[in-house]
């Protein structure tokens, strides 16, 4: 998929072209790392699987949405075979197919190299985001779970879920993710259990994930971290947030408040917000003259209750609104990466292989990002106005799965691929509305027809269930 460009210098006439960063980004994973390919990094010049090429292939994996190892191992030897380093098997096409070397490789990936190279990747792509307010760039926060393999190993770390009849199979395990509300890209999430001892719950990530934003960013969240711990967080942080607010919270908050500005629909508020005696015991390392000089917005909208925000922004009403209704965004990146590019379902059967997959599967979640920013770029729209799908699969179908070419020859496909996915544009819906916006329907989980064989056989002898229990 990747050109042939080991040797090739950065081009000074190449910085005016449109595809010239979002190329250079893609070659860049590899060429960054050229020292992992070296052949003297190699323990023996039998090696193949480098620590440069299982990262590729990592990455690959998530690109064609969720492949397997053994087809992995098929796509890099049959198009991507000049990533590989100089060996006799290779030269004379003679290389197994065979998943097992490719396995050994993942295995020997130091987990620092992995965090690292996905770190750096991630961060780049966040930072270099087009600011949306005085130069600042916005971040969506949001908590979301997957299931993982029941392997004993996973099962200790993520415990999981239990009910009245004990523990259920599969280990679940809670991400915090931290989107650019403009393009979508994602840093890499905080990870931890959803159950057992060790679970830790959506705000102690938050304020852990704050610290890996882009200096000066703002934060946006719904009602579940607008309490005080996440948003004296986020300001230590160097952010400023922009939270909902609970109805039951707002009058809370709106008693010690005080009136400054009153418009059509709206109230604005003023008020030093000082944590409660429970906010306290919750988040005992509050410095005890803890405040935040904040404002709470009260703002009516049409055909729904009203919006309850709380900010240090110097916005209006209406504008926090306005701008607070984007925060539905993020939950479309959520379902583009676990469920367009399939990362709800990692398979690996460790600890340590499952936080591999899970931050290559970012990395490729946010080329995938890159490269609909590009195409937006060349249509002139907004990176969430081309579909997500639809760039992923033109990338997947017009440079994944072909084979090696010359630098020229990849600028040019390159270049067809992005025309074609900016094409890729949501319809424009005319307004209203022909149907209210509903909430996403739950997916039907893969033992649904095991619950309903159950539920059958109970329907035709419920002494069966008892039989089962006793």
């Amino acid at each position: 998929m990747l050109p042939d460009n080991r040797n090739q210098q950065d081009d000074p006439s190449q910085q005016d072209q449109p595809n010239a960063d979002a190329l250079r980004l893609l070659t860049a994973m590899i060429r960054d790392f050229q020292h992992l390919i070296d052949p003297d990094q190699r323990t023996t010049t039998k090696m193949v699987y480098t620590h440069g090429v299982v990262l590729w292939m990592l990455v690959l994996q998530r690109l064609g949405g969720g492949l397997s190892l053994n087809a992995v191992v098929s796509h890099l030897i049959n198009h991507d075979g000049d990533l590989l380093p100089d060996n006799r098997r290779v030269q004379e096409h003679t290389l197994s197919d065979s998943s097992s070397a490719y396995s050994q490789g993942r295995k020997r990936l130091p987990m620092q190299t992995i965090l690292g190279f996905s770190n750096g990747i991630c961060d780049h792509l966040a930072s270099i985001s087009p600011p949306l307010i005085d130069g600042r760039r916005i971040f969506l926060l949001d908590g979301t779970t997957i299931t993982l393999a029941p392997t004993p190993a996973l099962r200790e770390t993520f415990p999981p879920a239990t009910n009245q009849f004990g523990s259920t199979v599969w280990p679940v395990a809670q991400l915090m993710v931290a989107n650019e509300l403009q393009s979508g890209c994602a840093l890499l999430p905080q990870v931890d259990p959803m159950y057992g001892e060790n679970n830790a719950s959506e705000a102690v990530q938050a304020s852990r994930i704050v610290r890996q934003l882009p200096p000066s960013s703002i934060v946006m969240a719904d009602s579940g971290f607008g309490i005080y711990q996440v948003a004296h967080h986020t300001a230590e942080a160097g952010h400023d947030f922009l939270f909902r607010l609970t109805k039951s919270r707002f009058k809370s908050m709106r008693r010690k408040a005080v009136l400054i500005a009153e418009g059509q629909g709206y109230k604005t508020y003023h008020l030093l917000w000082q944590p409660s005696a429970k906010d306290r015991k919750s988040s005992p390392d509050l410095p005890a003259d803890a405040s935040l000089d904040v404002v709470l917005h009260e703002v009516d909208i049409a055909g729904e209750n009203p919006l309850y925000v709380v900010t240090g922004l110097e916005l209006e009403g209406p504008t926090c609104a306005t701008l607070y209704r984007r925060r539905y965004d993020v939950e479309f990146d959520i379902r583009d990466f676990k469920v367009t590019l399939d990362a709800e379902n990692i398979r690996a059967k460790s600890v340590e292989m499952f936080k591999k997959e899970l931050y290559a599967s970012v990395v490729a979640y946010n080329l995938v990002a890159q490269f609909r920013r590009q195409a937006a770029q060349l249509a002139r729209v907004e990176p969430r106005r081309l579909s997500f799908k639809g760039v992923w699969t033109c990338l997947r179908d017009r440079l994944l799965l072909q084979q090696s070419c010359s630098f020229e020859q990849w600028q040019a496909r390159y270049a067809a691929a992005l025309q074609r996915a900016s094409q890729k544009k949501h319809p424009q819906r005319k307004a209203p509305r022909n149907c209210p916006r509903k909430a996403h329907p739950r997916r039907q989980k893969s033992t649904k027809f095991e619950k309903s064989e159950r539920k059958k056989q109970h329907t035709e002898d419920p002494s069966t269930t008892n039989v089962a229990k006793e």
